[in-house]
């Protein structure tokens, strides 16, 4: 509606009310808040039934090759199938994705076992910046009750990352160690570990007890075609404790060093910086 212009002098116009900033997307439909309404019967909230993924954007742009949109999408198209639910209508999530990504770093994209989707925005960690260049402390978790359900899928059923996180925040520490029923290093709570010792580069192999991590793989590939060797076999005691630096990756924080790791055996420290850790960095895109 077109409102005509006053013939009174003394009325200003009217003013012109400013955009709100989406937080989310649900279902087809920009969400103004941040709350969802959802049914008491929802898989979703009752067991946890959704798949997720986040990742950072790149110059607002979800094709720059940093942002890894692409494999983002394929990770969850196949565990869609894998699972057997409906496919979500990719378009609308194309479409709140854009309708995101101009005001937030941050997007997790999840999807309901009928279809739906749900995207929010996020900022970046706090500290971030800081913490790619001073790193952070690490706690070594015990399997049980700290273990993964169906760690081939990233599914909405979190809760033995999250108590591993928990928990390592009761030892002062930002982030957890996952680890397997014989002690062996597994991932973080939200990454892929990586170290740096004899001269070449070392993470756990994928055992089916880990998420193969997007990040991981983008890093694999990149360090392969330096013709750089990655030695992947089981993270027993002895592998942390040749390593000169240690670091996790994700899609969000890209390479984070981590100085300080807790365990019932006594601290282990590590270097940061390292020039180790620069390359890989660079290699995922780290400012």
């Amino acid at each position: 509606m077109v409102t005509e212009a006053c013939s009174y002098p003394h009325r200003e116009p009217p003013m012109t009310r400013p955009t709100a900033i989406p937080c989310a997307w649900y279902a087809g439909r920009p969400l103004l808040e941040p709350t969802l309404s959802l049914s008491l019967e929802d898989p979703g909230f009752l067991y946890g039934a959704t798949l997720f993924t986040t990742l950072r954007v790149y110059g607002a742009d979800l094709m720059d090759r940093r942002t890894a949109w692409p494999a983002h999408r394929a990770r969850l198209q196949a565990s869609v199938a894998d699972l057997g639910w409906l496919c979500p209508n990719w378009d609308s999530v194309t479409e709140g994705m854009h309708s995101l990504l101009l005001h937030w770093p941050v997007l997790r994209v999840t999807l309901f076992p009928d279809g739906r989707e749900l995207i929010h925005g996020r900022p970046l960690p706090p500290g971030l910046a800081t913490q790619q260049q001073t790193g952070i402390s690490a706690w070594v978790a015990p399997h049980t009750p700290c273990h993964r359900w169906r760690p081939e899928h990233k599914t909405g059923n979190y809760l033995g990352a999250w108590l591993a996180r928990r928990e390592a925040a009761r030892h002062a520490a930002q982030e957890a160690i996952l680890t397997d029923s014989a002690g062996r290093w597994l991932e973080t709570s939200t990454g892929t570990l990586w170290g740096w010792g004899q001269g070449q580069w070392w993470t756990p192999p994928l055992t089916g007890e880990q998420l193969p991590g997007i990040a991981r793989q983008r890093l694999i590939e990149r360090l392969h075609l330096l013709g750089q060797f990655i030695q992947e076999t089981p993270w027993t005691t002895d592998v942390p404790e040749s390593l000169e630096c240690l670091a996790y990756s994700n899609s969000v924080v890209g390479v984070l060093p981590i100085h300080t790791v807790g365990r019932p055996a006594g601290p282990l420290a590590f270097s940061v910086p390292h020039p180790a850790l620069e390359q890989l960095a660079s290699l995922l895109g780290n400012p």
